[in-house]
């Protein structure tokens, strides 16, 4: 099968920015990944890195190995300094590093875990001093975007105490009830709508050509009805995206990204780090590279979101090529329905009732659905 050129311009967000931090976190739930991606030891996988979350949670999971490229030198830098941190210093000073916790002393943390970074991640890191020092999970566009909801937009609507007492329910009736009673106000409604909207959104969370393919509708009423399950119908005891959305900080870091767990930081400095190869590349120029089969399982994030159904389908047809027989993939739609085309029916079989239980429980509810997808033969 012929491999795949890097999509037209004209069919991906080509006009997207790469020069910054756009995600200092995974905003995709790796609960998902973990069960619909089922890895053991014998597993290769090829993950979408952005903000490296789910790439060291997928690590933890003992495959193989775990490949992940991102076309932007920022993303490889947060990954970098998240990696040099688990190496270089004991759970909490990594934790103060990253912003995890309260710190003084981030600048000589940083000092102590720069000369294991790669040099273009020094560079980076060098000029962006405010950043490190105001803490590396809050750091990124899409984090900014909450902040500026959580700081200016929210406390027009909720008072803290009220925001206080729906991130200790602790039950789904208690849930539906408060939201019902206390929280969908028309001011939430009204709001929400906008600031979740598509040109806000694309102005100030990701970027306007991310929406090149979306289709009718409204993006603000979409996104609020899935706000709307996730408040009342997703457990919020455990839902860490929604407690830094609504708190900008993670209580108990241990509960939050497995990596940010002692378990997990000790497991990954223990050797599993090593598992991880990080790649500065553009995927489909990647993929064009790899040989057959290398791959038993893929972590997509949402990146078909991003291009048009021709080359979502050419993507496809490069993805099987280096996929292995029973190979899985995964990946989320926001906005632009994405999966397997009639076309690819005898290649691609969907687990499309596994990927809906999933879906219904996902804690970064903002997602339209959920795709999981396994090779045939």
């Amino acid at each position: 099968m012929p491999a795949m050129s890097r999509p037209r311009p004209a069919d991906a967000p080509d006009q997207a920015v790469f020069d910054r931090i756009r995600y200092a976190q995974c905003w995709e739930d790796p609960a998902l990944l973990e069960r619909g991606l089922a890895l053991g030891p014998d597993d290769d996988v090829l993950s979408v890195l952005s903000g490296g979350c789910n790439t060291l949670a997928l690590a933890l999971q003992e495959p193989a190995s775990v490949t992940a490229v991102d076309l932007s030198a920022p993303q490889l830098a947060v990954m970098d300094l998240k990696v040099a941190g688990i190496r270089g210093l004991e759970y909490g000073d990594f934790l103060e590093l990253i912003g995890a916790y309260p710190s003084t002393r981030r600048a000589d943390l940083y000092r102590a875990v720069r000369p294991t970074l790669d040099g273009a991640s020094a560079a980076f890191w060098d000029a962006h001093g405010d950043v490190l020092e105001r803490g590396v999970l809050g750091a990124g566009k899409f984090e900014g975007y909450f902040r500026l909801f959580r700081e200016r937009v929210l406390p027009l609507i909720h008072r803290r105490r009220t925001i206080e007492r729906l991130l200790a329910l602790r039950t789904l009736e208690e849930q539906r009830a408060f939201y019902a009673e206390q929280w969908d106000t028309r001011l939430w409604r009204g709001v929400f709508r906008v600031f979740f909207g598509r040109r806000v959104m694309g102005w100030l969370g990701r970027d306007p050509s991310f929406f090149r393919h979306v289709e009718g509708g409204s993006v603000g009423e979409a996104i609020l009805r899935r706000a709307r399950h996730g408040l009342t119908e997703v457990p919020l005891a455990d839902n860490h995206f929604l407690e830094f959305i609504l708190t900008g900080r993670y209580a108990d870091p241990g509960r939050s990204h497995a990596y940010l767990s002692e378990e997990g930081f000790t497991r990954l400095k223990g050797g599993l780090l090593d598992r991880i190869r990080v790649v500065h590349a553009d995927l489909w120029e990647f993929l064009a590279d790899q040989p057959d089969g290398a791959y038993s399982a893929f972590n997509l994030s949402d990146v078909f979101e991003y291009v048009s159904a021709d080359v979502y389908e050419d993507a496809l047809q490069q993805l099987l090529r280096v996929a292995r027989p029973g190979a899985r993939l995964a990946y989320w739609n926001m906005m632009v329905p994405r999966s397997r085309p009639g076309t690819l029916a005898d290649r691609l079989e969907p687990d499309a009732d596994l990927a809906e239980e999933l879906h219904r429980q996902d804690r970064a509810f903002f997602y339209g659905a959920f795709v999981l997808e396994r090779v045939v033969g």
